[in-house]
C-alpha cells in the first residue's frame, strides 16, 4: 500500500534538484524533513492506514536494552522481529542467522538497472518477500520504510545525514565500515550480538571453519610455494584485492601466498592499476573479477594486450574468471561460494 502524498509535483522537483545539484547538500536534511512530514500527515489521513500503526515514537511498554554504536546509542527490542538493513553485506550477515529483514537496500549498481538484489547470486532465492527500499545505502526510501514499521535498522556510517530521520522511524544500530570490509567476521559477530543470535553465529562460523580445514587437506601441499592473485578491471584501470579484503581473508585462512603487492592487511584493494603495472596483480594462479559482461569484456580485451601474455599466471594458464558479488560479498553466504570457486579451480582442474 502506497501513501498518498497530496503534492507530488512538488516532492518531485525536490527529488530532481537533489538529484542534479550536489551542491544543495545543506539543505537536504530539511527537504528529507518536509518529505517526511508530509508522509505522516498522508499516511494518516489514509482510510487504510491506522493512526497508531504509523507512530514514529517507540511505546514505554516495548522492553528493550541499549547498545553502544558508531554513532551513539540505540535502546533496541529484546527480539527484534521487523529488521530493516541499509547495506548488502549486513543483509548477508541477518540471512546467514536466519532473520529475514522485510526490508532492504544497496548501492546503486547502474549495469543493473536498480535490480541487484535478484542479481546478488551469493543471496539466490533468499530475498523473496523482501521490500526493496532502493539503491542508496546512505539512506533508503523514507516513506517506504516507514509503512513497514521496522522495530530495528541496521545500517553503516554513510547514513549520517539521514540519521535523526531514520531514528524516528526505528532505533538504529551502525555498524562500523571498517567492519564491514576488512574485519567481516567480527562485523557478523556484532550484529549477532546486537540481534541476540550469537549461538547461531557460532555454529555458522563453525561450518565455514570445517570448510576451510577440509579444503587444506584437499589442496595438500600443491600450492605451498604459489601466490595466489585476485584482481579486477574498471575500464583501463585494474585493481587488486589484498589480504585485507574479504577474499583475501579466506586465501589467508587457507594458508594461501599472496604476490608482495597484495599481501598488505591495511586497506582491502589497491586501485588504478595501469596496464604498464601488470606486474602488481601477477602470481602463479589469478582470479579475476568480474562484476558484468563490461566485466567480461575488460577480461576480453586484456586478454590480447601482449603485457597481459607475459603474466606468469597466463603462461601457465592458470587465470580463473569468477564472479566478483561473490568475492566481495563479506559475509558466510558469499564465503561458502569462494570455497566452492577454490575447489573447482584449484582443487578439481586439472
Amino acid at each position: 500500500m502506497a501513501v498518498l502524498i497530496p503534492t507530488p509535483g512538488k516532492i518531485k522537483i525536490w527529488a530532481k534538484l537533489r538529484l542534479r545539484k550536489e551542491g544543495l547538500r545543506r539543505v537536504v536534511p530539511m527537504l528529507l524533513i518536509s518529505l517526511l512530514t508530509i508522509a505522516f500527515i498522508s499516511a494518516c489521513s489514509s482510510t487504510d492506514v491506522e493512526h497508531s500503526t504509523i507512530q514514529i515514537t517507540k511505546p514505554s511498554s516495548i522492553p528493550c536494552r541499549v547498545v553502544q554504536h558508531a554513532m551513539g546509542e540505540a535502546c533496541i527490542p529484546n527480539n527484534p522481529q521487523r529488521v530493516v538493513t541499509l547495506l548488502q553485506h549486513i543483509l548477508g550477515h541477518t540471512l546467514v542467522l536466519g532473520v529475514k529483514p522485510i526490508g532492504a537496500n544497496v548501492r546503486s549498481i547502474e549495469q543493473l538497472d536498480g535490480n541487484y538484489m535478484n542479481n546478488q547470486t551469493y543471496l539466490g532465492n533468499r530475498t523473496e518477500g523482501i521490500v526493496s527500499l532502493g539503491l542508496n545505502e546512505s539512506e533508503g526510501n523514507l516513506e517506504r520504510m516507514l509503512l513497514l514499521k521496522p522495530d530495528l535498522i541496521l545500517a553503516v556510517e554513510s547514513v549520517r545525514d539521514t540519521y535523526p530521520l531514520l531514528s524516528q522511524i526505528a532505533p538504529v544500530v551502525i555498524v562500523p565500515s571498517k567492519d564491514v570490509v576488512l574485519n567481516w567476521k567480527e562485523g557478523f559477530n556484532f550484529i549477532a550480538k546486537i540481534l541476540g543470535k550469537e549461538e547461531k553465529a557460532q555454529q555458522a562460523l563453525v561450518h565455514y571453519y570445517q570448510r576451510i580445514e577440509d579444503l587444506k587437506i584437499a589442496l595438500g601441499d600443491r600450492y605451498k610455494d604459489q601466490k595466489i592473485s585476485v584482481c579486477g578491471s574498471a575500464g583501463f584501470s585494474m585493481f587488486a584485492f589484498t589480504k585485507g579484503g574479504f577474499s583475501g581473508s579466506i586465501l589467508s585462512d587457507l594458508g594461501l601466498q599472496r604476490p608482495a603487492a597484495q599481501n598488505i592487511s591495511t586497506v582491502g584493494a589497491i586501485y588504478n592499476i595501469s596496464e604498464e603495472m601488470l606486474e602488481q596483480v601477477d602470481g602463479d594462479v589469478l582470479f579475476f573479477l568480474a562484476f558484468d559482461k563490461q566485466g567480461r569484456a575488460d577480461f576480453e580485451r586484456l586478454q590480447q594486450r601482449p603485457l597481459w601474455k607475459k603474466l606468469k599466471a597466463v603462461q601457465k594458464n592458470q587465470v580463473y574468471l569468477v564472479n566478483s558479488y561473490t568475492w566481495t560479498g563479506s559475509n558466510l553466504l558469499a564465503a561458502d561460494l569462494v570455497i566452492d570457486d577454490l575447489y573447482k579451480y584449484l582443487v578439481n582442474t586439472p
